[in-house]
This record gives C-alpha cells, structure tokens and sequence, in this order.
C-alpha cells in the first residue's frame, strides 16, 4: 500500500525495509512560512524607519547598523523557525536546522520526561536524551484557551511505539500517556478528557508555572 499523507493511515517502508520516516512538526513549516514573510517585511520595516531616525543624528554606517541590529535577530529567528523539522524512523529521533541535527535513538534513552509549560499558549513537550551529545524535544500539543493543537494520530501512535522500546520506566509511562491520548482522539473526548491538556491544567492547578518537568506520579496520574 502507498504511504498516507502523514495524517494518520498508515506509512509505507522504505524501499529497503527500514521504517518510513514520520514527520513529527506539530506545526508544519508550510502553515508557518506566511507568518514569517509577515514578520519579515514588519521588522524590516521597523529597522529601515529606525535607520532613517538615528540617520538625522549619527552617520550614516551607525544608522545602518543599528537597522541592522533592529530588524535582524527577529527576521533571522523567524527564518530559522520554518527550517527546523522533527522526524522518527523506527526508534531514533531527529531534530534537523539549517546548519546541524541531532539524533535519539529512543531504545538507548538516558533520560525522559514530559515537561508542561504554562502561559497564554501552553504546550505539553517530550524531553529525551541518550546522555552523550543527543537532547531533542518535541512539542506534542499546544492550547490556548479552548482550542489547540495536537500531533496527529500517525505521529503519536509511532512515538508512543518507540518510547515503548526503551528499558526505562518513565518512557513506558509516557508512551502510556501517549497511547491514551490516542483513544482519547479517536472518541473524540473533550479536552479536559485528554491526557495531554490534563497536564497542563495540573501545572497550572499547583501554580507550576510557567514551566514544570512532571514528575513519575504525575505522568501516572494522567491515564488514572
């Protein structure tokens, strides 16, 4: 069978055998790259008339350079944003940026945890590492009042999967979370019904803010 959009059915193997990759952007880049063209030409604009101001007062290398300094970083920040992509291939994960990627193979894991930040857009946020070089997180769900955004059940179902595989505790306790949130979507349950936003409101009932790493019992917790 081919592979499916990355939306859910199931993805084909590669031609070799080994797994198909899974995207896991819980935002994908196309949905992000008209934002980041508005946030482009707003900062630009914002340096240039910046420049033009010092320009009545300085010379005109330091009116250049403090537009440069104006409309650069958030320009630069938003650019970067669309080019950094997740991925999963069997079990190893992969973060890739513009210049450099990381990889976690989620078998070989040294540590994991769900961490919960809180604020006017909260996320629930999956941190590994194999304790060498390799840290990846991958946010798996965003909320902003009543509404949000989710990893789409292919992702969840091949994370929950992988974290399976690992021999630690709370990756099989996560992988838990991930597989209830699952069934959770499939009955199409509320959000106080989804593991994932259940985290959040605990942070946020204890006062947890703005970020937390949950703790074992927590993360149980979530699929009581």
């Amino acid at each position: 069978m081919p592979a499916d959009d990355g939306r859910g059915g199931a993805a084909a193997g590669g031609r070799d055998g080994s797994p198909a990759a899974v995207s896991l952007d819980l935002i994908p880049a196309r949905l992000l790259r008209p934002r980041v063209r508005k946030v482009a030409l707003a900062t630009f604009a914002i340096g240039f008339l910046v420049g033009i101001l010092v320009y009545l007062i300085a010379p005109l290398w330091v009116a250049v350079l403090v537009g440069v300094l104006v409309a650069g970083p958030p320009t630069i920040g938003a650019f970067v944003a669309t080019h950094r992509h997740l991925r999963i291939e069997g079990t190893v994960v992969t973060v890739s940026g513009m210049f450099r990627s990381r990889s976690v193979d989620l078998r070989q894991l040294a540590g994991v945890e769900l961490l919960v930040r809180v604020g006017r857009v909260s996320q629930a946020i999956l941190r590994v590492n194999d304790g060498h070089h390799g840290l990846v997180t991958v946010p798996l769900a965003l909320y902003a009042g009543e509404g949000g955004r989710e990893l789409d059940v292919l992702a969840l179902r091949t994370l929950a999967n992988a974290l399976a595989a690992s021999e630690l505790a709370p990756a099989a306790a996560i992988s838990s979370v991930l597989v209830e949130q699952l069934r959770a979507e499939a009955r199409g349950a509320g959000l106080g019904e989804r593991p994932l936003y259940r985290a959040i409101s605990l942070a946020r009932d204890a006062g947890r803010v703005p970020q937390t790493t949950l703790t074992d019992h927590e993360v149980a917790l979530l699929v009581d």
